[in-house]
Parts: structure tokens; sequence; C-alpha cells
């Protein structure tokens, strides 16, 4: 397989563990080699390189690559840049600088022609451009190549798939017009009794790599201790009642500003920027998780290391897939192919046929 946008490596583990795991359950072996990744960001690519070992990795800017220099692959992978359709910020759509990045990935699907891509993007990208960059990017997906790709679009509730973290994004999996082959969404695994936070942290060991608790200065660490499991600081309590130490922001009453975990149950969205106070805190101890700790909510092992300092690590984290929802989502596929029945549901969006201009709703 070959990865654009490639980030640190959730999405290629992901398919990676899926391939070791139905050849272990099934007797067979999937050989998945991890031919080509791409991404701009330096620290980024260390991690990849030295936790996944691709064959090749092609730094910086994705528009500079020529797809036809690049070695045919079977499958491909790329989460496009989800800047521009993210329901925080400017939300340009299509009209912004990243935006039209997705044509990269369409390119690769042009000039190869690969069985199958795995494409991933948040769910702002539904409604941005008054819901016309999706029927344009799904459009461009579906005609691409000789055959064109049959495309199963779905909103993914990660927390149901064994990911300690309510955090939704559209998967977009294409096959080959011509191979005739019908992927299914994979059935939630985890739906009533999701991963707890408490439990994710359970295994980490203390001399775990990017494991070092943050440092915070006194007042911050005095207003933590007045935020109870599940407040932040515009609706904690005991924290209004104390002018020195709350945020006076007018008509703040619901953010993520300080919020603290609650330790049944799963994490709130993982990011990978923003100041302070965004950076997700502990239920008990009156501090932001460790680096490691975020990536246990992505789902990355313990032994997998990152490489770059706490705020590049901290942005690594925030942009990747997890780990166990790309799991699911690549065993289905390799399923798919080798005609192997798994637990299925219907997709919450509409698939769309391979040459298909897309001009349907896509919301199932």
């Amino acid at each position: 397989m070959g990865e654009f946008f490639s980030g640190p490596g959730g999405m290629a583990l992901g398919a990676r563990q899926a391939a070791e795991h139905v050849s272990r359950s099934l007797g067979t072996s999937i050989s998945l080699t991890h031919q080509w990744a791409n991404d701009f960001h330096p620290d980024t690519e260390k991690t990849y390189r030295a936790n996944i070992r691709p064959k090749e990795f092609i730094s910086g800017d994705v528009r500079s690559i020529d797809p036809k220099s690049l070695v045919r692959v079977d499958g491909f992978a790329f989460g496009f840049p989800c800047n521009d359709f993210s329901t925080i910020g400017e939300h340009r759509g299509l009209d912004g600088k990243f935006g039209p990045l997705y044509k990269q990935g369409v390119q690769v699907l042009e000039t190869h022609q690969p069985k199958w891509f795995v494409a991933e993007n948040v769910t702002g990208l539904a409604s941005s451009n008054g819901g016309r960059a999706l029927q344009q990017i799904l459009e461009a997906m579906a005609s691409a190549g000789e055959h064109g790709y049959t495309l199963v679009p779905h909103v993914y509730r990660f927390e149901e798939y064994g990911v300690p973290q309510k955090r939704r994004r559209i998967i977009i999996v294409g096959i080959r017009g011509d191979l005739k082959e019908e992927f299914r969404v994979p059935a939630p695994t985890t739906r009533d009794f999701p991963i707890s936070v408490a439990e994710a942290f359970s295994d980490i060991p203390a001399d775990a790599p990017n494991n070092e608790l943050p440092r915070h200065n006194q007042t911050v660490v005095e207003r933590l201790k007045l935020i109870a499991p599940g407040e932040n600081a515009f609706n904690a309590k005991l924290l209004q009642g104390d002018e020195g130490l709350r945020l006076n922001v007018k008509g703040a009453t619901l953010s993520n500003i300080y919020r603290r975990l609650e330790a049944d149950k799963p994490s709130y969205t993982v990011t990978g920027s923003g100041g302070g106070g965004t950076h997700i805190y502990h239920w008990e101890e009156p501090r932001a998780l460790t680096n490691r700790e975020r990536a246990r909510l992505q789902t990355f092992p313990n032994d997998f290391r990152f490489r770059g300092g706490p705020a590049s690590v901290r942005k690594q984290i925030g942009m990747a897939v997890p780990v166990k929802g790309a799991k699911a989502i690549f065993e289905a596929l390799f399923k798919t192919f080798l005609h192997v029945p798994y637990d299925d549901v219907d997709a919450n969006m509409a698939t769309v046929p391979a040459n298909s201009h897309a001009d349907e709703p896509v919301l199932a």
C-alpha cells in the first residue's frame, strides 16, 4: 500500500494489525508492505519511519510529487487535510488553502488504479460549501481511472470500535469498479460497553516513552482542583465562587477549556492544536494528560515511540487516525477480498457506484 498525508502512522499501523489478525484467525497469509508514504512535517516523518518502516518516504509538499514516479501499489490510503472542512475555524472548504488537496489523492487513483483505497476526513466535510464539497470529492473518486470506484462513505463513531474517545470521522472506502467486490461497514464492537479512559490508561508502564508529566503554573493547578470530573472552566460549580481563578468570558457555558475527563467514560475528542486549557485534563490529578496518555486515547500501543518535542508530539497524536478504528475498517476490507463474511451494518451515507456523478444526496 501507499499513503499520502500519512500522519505518524495510525492508519498504517491499523492496516498492518488488520492484516496480521486476519492472517492468524483464518490461517492464511496477507503480506502487507508499506511501499511509500508522504507527509510534510519533519517530526511526523521521523515517527512514521521509525515505527512503520516504509520502503520509501517522500518528504514535503504533496503537490510536488508526480504520481507517475511512484511504485505501483495495490491499495492506497489518504487522510486528506481537514483544516478547511472542520467546523472550527473559517470553514472555507474547497475555497481554502488545504481544501483542494484531496485532488492529489485522486491523481494517484487515476495513475495507479489501485484495487482499493481508504480516505478519511472530519464530519464537517458533509456540510462544507453547502454540501458541494463532499459531492465534488465523491464524484472525483468514483470516476477516477479506467474503471472508477464504488464508494462506501460512512460516519464512524470510533468509540463504538474499541477507541476510548468520542471521535467521529467520515471514512470513504473505495473498491475499483471492475472487481465487483462489495464492501460493507463493519458492525460496532463496543457500542454498548465503550472503553473508558481509566481502562485505557491502566496498562501504561511508568517508563513508557513520551510519558513525561506536563508542567503547570500554580494558578492552573489550583483552578483544576476546583473543577470536578466532567466539568470545565465555565460550568464548574466550585470555581465560579473564586474570582481569582475563574475565567471571565462572557456567555461561555459549554466548552472543553480545562475540561476534566470522567474515569468511567471515553474521552472527548483528542485534538492536535489549541492553546492553554485545551490539552485534556486528568479526572483525578490536577494536570493535563501526558502525550502517552493521549496516544492511548488514539489506541497507539505503548511501544510506539513518537519523535520530536512535546508540542510536536501532541500535534502528531491529535492529527492521527485511531489505530483500532483503522484496524476494524481494514479487517472488513481484507475479508471482503477474501470473501469471508463478517458482521456489518448499513452505511449511514449513500453508497456511490463506480463512474457515478454522485448527484444524489449522500446521507442515507
